[in-house]
């Protein structure tokens, strides 16, 4: 364990004992349903078991005690997470009559954070932490250095399989946690690095001054990578605008308390047409929003139009910036601390406290009264920016107010190409945007007209990553696809009125099919975020092969898939005849097979697009979609090795 290196005087740092853990009581009921705890049991939960314990040592980072962690996969999928810390108490705790740190382990909701003498922040997945962690490992190592000694204790399946253990002396401070997480509850038995490192990268910019490493030994040439980011959120907004072009060099930054609540904002426009906005309460990403994200919005509507009406910058003009104007080319970082965050929303990412919505208007809009003034020159093409998006906003009106009156009309005047389906209950009716008339043709003849819409789309819709929505309104694709799904568009959206819980792209499994399906993901992602983070958009996964063997046949989605069926057909027989039928587009299958392969929800194979990451997903659709050529051309260059069926 590293040496602890926390610079904060010991007379005024707050005891943290046995008496700091507060008992919340029940356990039992994780390891039953553990997707009420994390999400999920597949990909997703088993990388969040991996987050809980890294949380909670950079809760130790925001109390000021720690400022390095370690997270290790070792083989046979083994995570070891360290920090340097002050370690988890191991003295008796009086209500369960048992070590600090075995109570942790296994008791929920149990810990120093509901304390606050302990810990004034903390994050997590709202203190259910590692006592979840522990439930659903094969087994728990944990490793404690304080009060002078080591300290070890092991645990299996969330239960006490040895007891603590006094060790060596030693003058370190911190927390080791080893564990197998239990592959009999979890789908997937394969951390990925790139999920990892995205969280450690994440983390590092928001705890500036802490070093994240993470290292992977799985294989024999090993991985590592330390995150360490001493600009904080100036050096995460750089990240974000890698590969755009900056409207300013320098990144407007400031960071101070009000009302007791520590804020952080670092921004920097940029030539793009599209805004960047991440929130984060206590390290936690509230890819929903909340309070400060509404308190950050109304500051910087309200500054830039009371600095350009100040400054005569509008004087040409009648119109007012609206709050699409100034967020337009925006990337921004927002970060606050809070006591006692009360979430909301579906995913419990959408921070409810409303009296941090006005400490943060009240903040940025000093901290950016206060930037412009010093730098008018900065201001001034900010300002021309917001205006330029005005310009194309009166621009798109008509087209926008033809959006409405369709949407108003519903199901009269929708879309000619549309085939609706006759139920109108939302949270059964599907819409498929289909590539083509004639795969539209095959679905419209398969589909169950019940549930099923089908919308054809002709050819490729325009790249919305690169146009001002004056252009992307005026697409007649564009305007086909807002008016089917019925729910407005930016600030007339309202998902209430969505026609269709399950939106789902359904190309042909070749490039072109790919290139339109990532088309339409940008626009989604760009305009239509919510529908995304509901889990409302799905891709439909067409078949690539038909084999048959005999009287025997089966749909297949790759090439492994193609070698494995043909092998079990065929009983390995190499003189077997194989019929094999390679799809190139949709319009190839007939009603009956796309219906069984692509549309049945008994048989089919849909794929769900969640948004886990913002900074990352935000990133990918600038490179592959964006103006600049160059990252682009990085990114196929590191990734094409990694491509296994190319579609010539």
């Amino acid at each position: 364990m590293s040496e602890n290196t926390s610079k904060q005087p010991e007379q005024n740092k707050p005891t943290y004992t046995a008496s700091n853990i507060t008992v919340l009581k029940g356990l039992e009921a994780v390891r039953k349903r553990p997707a009420m705890y994390i999400g999920d049991v597949s990909r997703r939960g088993l990388h969040h078991l991996v987050y809980e314990i890294v949380d909670n040592s950079i809760d130790e980072a925001l109390a000021g005690y720690c400022d390095k962690i370690s997270v290790t996969i070792e083989k046979d999928n083994v995570i070891m997470v360290e920090d340097n810390g002050r370690g988890i108490p191991v003295d008796m705790q009086k209500d369960e009559k048992r070590p600090a740190v075995e109570v942790v382990m296994t008791v929920l909701h149990a810990g120093g954070k509901f304390d606050k003498g302990t810990y004034k922040v903390s994050g997590g997945l709202h203190g259910v932490g590692v006592s979840v962690v522990n439930a659903l490992a094969e087994w728990l190592e944990v490793d404690v250095s304080r009060d002078g000694f080591t300290w070890h204790q092991r645990f299996e399946q969330g239960r006490v399989a040895s007891q603590l253990k006094k060790g060596v002396k030693t003058k370190k401070t911190g927390t080791k946690i080893r564990y197998r997480a239990d592959f009999e509850i979890f789908k997937i038995q394969e951390y990925e690095w790139d999920i990892l490192a995205e969280r450690m990268r994440e983390s590092a910019f928001l705890n500036k001054g802490v070093s994240i490493t993470l290292r992977d030994e799985r294989t024999d040439e090993v991985q590592e990578e330390t995150f360490l980011y001493r600009g904080g959120l100036v050096e995460f907004v750089k990240y974000l605008n890698d590969g755009k072009q900056p409207l300013h060099d320098k990144v407007i930054a400031f960071e101070g308390e009000k009302e007791g609540v520590p804020i952080e904002l670092g921004l920097q426009y940029n030539s793009s047409y599209q805004d960047n906005i991440l929130t984060y309460v206590n390290s936690i990403n509230t890819i929903e929003g909340g309070s400060h994200l509404s308190g950050f919005r109304t500051a910087l509507t309200r500054t830039l139009n009371s600095y350009a009406a100040k400054n005569n910058l509008l004087k040409k003009s009648n119109v007012s910036l609206s709050g699409d104007d100034v967020r337009e080319g925006l990337t921004a970082v927002l970060s606050v601390k809070i006591a006692e965050p009360q979430f909301e929303g579906q995913t419990k990412t959408k921070l409810g406290n409303s009296e941090i919505k006005g400490v943060v208007d009240s903040f940025i809009s000093d901290g950016l009264n206060e930037f412009l003034e010093q730098n008018p020159s900065v201001g001034k093409r900010i300002v021309e920016k917001c205006f330029l998006s005005a310009q194309a906003r009166e621009a798109a009106r008509k087209a926008r107010e033809l959006t409405r009156r369709k949407s108003a009309l519903e199901s009269l005047n929708l879309p000619g190409k549309l085939s609706d389906c006759s139920a109108k209950d939302p949270a059964i009716c599907e819409l498929y945007l289909v590539e083509g008339d004639s795969a539209g043709g095959s679905a419209k003849q398969g589909r169950d007209r019940r549930y099923q819409a089908i919308l054809p789309l002709r050819g490729k819709i325009i790249n919305t990553e690169k146009a001002r929505i004056d252009k992307i309104l005026n697409n007649n694709e564009i305007r086909t696809i807002i008016t089917a799904l019925g729910a407005g568009f930016k600030e007339d959206f309202d998902i209430e009125k969505l026609r269709y819980h399950k939106i789902i792209i359904m190309t042909d499994a070749d490039v072109d099919g790919a290139h339109i399906r990532t088309l339409l993901l940008t626009f989604l992602y760009r305009y239509f975020p919510e529908l995304i983070i509901k889990g409302h958009v799905y891709i439909g996964m067409p078949p690539l092969y038909k084999i048959k063997v005999g009287k025997q046949e089966r749909y297949v989605y790759d090439e492994h898939e193609r070698a494995a069926a043909i092998k079990q057909l065929t009983n390995g027989n190499p003189d077997t005849k194989v019929n094999l039928q390679r799809y190139k587009g949709l319009g190839e299958m007939n009603p009956d097979q796309l219906w069984k392969t692509t549309m049945d929800p008994e048989t089919r194979t849909l794929m769900q697009v969640t948004l886990e990451d913002a900074a990352t997903v935000d990133k990918i659709f600038t490179i592959l979609m964006g103006d600049e050529v160059e990252p682009r051309r990085e990114f196929i260059t590191t990734h094409a090795r990694y491509v296994e069926n190319l579609d010539i």
